[in-house]
């Protein structure tokens, strides 16, 4: 196993534990003064010369306004094929929707779905490479997918002597670790690592982790390297210059998302339809706030939205100070329907999915305040953050 640092690149040093109040305001990075992985070309293209390369990638794979595919294209590499993750390689299909195999119309490169029925690369595709790279913007909660899509390539390479190259991109919710951490009983596509909700680490930092713990199958055989970000420390404010899925469109949809999206799993819509998804919280029948909008069809986005055509009343939250993970949206809801006896986890095996636990929706469910909450984590908390340690690679 190989990392390669770069000049700025630092070792070790934990997050935030438990911790649901925004850090104080720091300057925020600029794209030009982070580096990722991708960017830097000297430290990985030697790796990839006279190799036949696979690429697990998607609309965020940029470097500089060009995506990762054409770059390595420009730079003589053979690439083999492409394999796309949930959203799609150009990040148009909504979330859930399936992902089909074809050919992709700019480069005739052969494109492999890696979401649906087939979640893992078969044993002729993998046979074709020497190696294969993963460059996807990741948003650091657990239950996006593009982590569980890189645990099946990593177990597929070290299945068949397949090199993996993972390009790290910044962690655009790293200063947070919180949550509480995946009971392996409710282990699913949206949850496949016993990992806080807020796991504080970037897609490589988590991938010397699942090699590390042997959280594959043949772990020790995977030839992993990674090529970190240069200048970066994960409680810098990083600002995605590509959303990384059609629902995430800006920053604060993305600082939310740890707190919404456990509204998917509830009768509530959260935004999908609308221009402002993961920002927004609101109900047809009764309500927590007055702000009202109305879910609509919209194509590479939601075309089938909770709530579709019908004015809901809810909670604005485009302008708060988002971060971390906020328990009191999903308490003040719940204790609303409870008062009209109307159900709120509407899909409890979703949620359980969701937190990797069936613990957190009784405790909802029986009326437990956000601090007691809090409280049943912190000890995994502690143990995850030492766990984690080894494998950190930024301050």
């Amino acid at each position: 196993m190989r990392i390669v640092l770069s000049l700025m690149a630092v070792l070790l040093l934990t997050g935030l534990i438990g911790c649901n109040e925004p850090p104080p305001p720091q300057q925020a990075a600029t794209p030009e003064h982070i580096t990722p992985g991708a960017a830097q070309l000297d430290e990985y293209l030697p790796l990839l010369q006279g190799k036949r390369v696979g690429l697990l990638v998607n609309q965020t794979s940029q470097v500089a306004g060009q995506h990762l595919v054409d770059l390595l294209l420009a730079n003589q590499v053979n690439i083999v094929s492409i394999f796309a993750p949930e959203h799609g390689f150009r990040g148009d299909h909504d979330a859930g929707a399936k992902v089909s195999s074809g050919v992709d119309s700019k480069t005739g490169l052969p494109l492999l779905s890696l979401y649906g029925a087939n979640k893992a690369p078969s044993a002729e595709q993998m046979q074709a490479l020497d190696i294969v790279i993963f460059d996807i913007q990741d948003v650091g909660v657990r239950y996006y997918t593009y982590i569980s899509s890189m645990h099946y390539m990593m177990q597929a390479a070290a299945t068949h002597n397949v090199a993996m190259l993972v390009l790290d991109r910044p962690n655009p919710n790293g200063r947070y670790l919180d949550g509480p951490v995946l009971d392996l009983a409710f282990q699913s596509f949206v949850g496949m690592h016993p990992i806080p909700l807020l796991h504080g680490m970037t897609v490589g930092e988590l991938a010397l982790m699942i090699k590390g713990e042997r959280w594959i199958d043949q772990a020790a055989q995977l030839d992993l390297t990674v090529i970190p970000v240069a200048n970066y420390q994960r409680d810098m404010p990083y600002s995605l210059p590509v959303p990384p899925s059609p629902n995430l469109p800006n920053d604060q949809a993305i600082a939310l998302y740890p707190s919404l999206g456990f509204f998917e799993a509830t009768p509530l819509s959260v935004g999908r339809g609308t221009p402002y998804p993961f920002q927004v919280l609101g109900y047809d029948k009764f309500s927590v706030g007055d702000f009202t909008f109305t879910p609509v069809a919209t194509p590479g986005a939601a075309l089938n939205p909770p709530l579709k055509d019908i004015p809901s009343q809810g909670q604005d939250l485009r302008q708060i100070n988002a971060g971390g993970l906020d328990l009191s949206y999903l308490i003040t809801w719940q204790q609303l329907f409870s008062e009209h006896n109307t159900t709120f986890f509407n899909a409890p095996a979703f949620m359980d999915k969701l937190a990797g636990t069936s613990t957190l929706r009784q405790q909802i469910e029986q009326g437990l305040t956000e601090q007691q909450i809090r409280a049943s984590w912190q000890s995994e908390l502690q143990t995850f953050a030492g766990q984690r340690q080894p494998y950190l690679l930024y301050r």
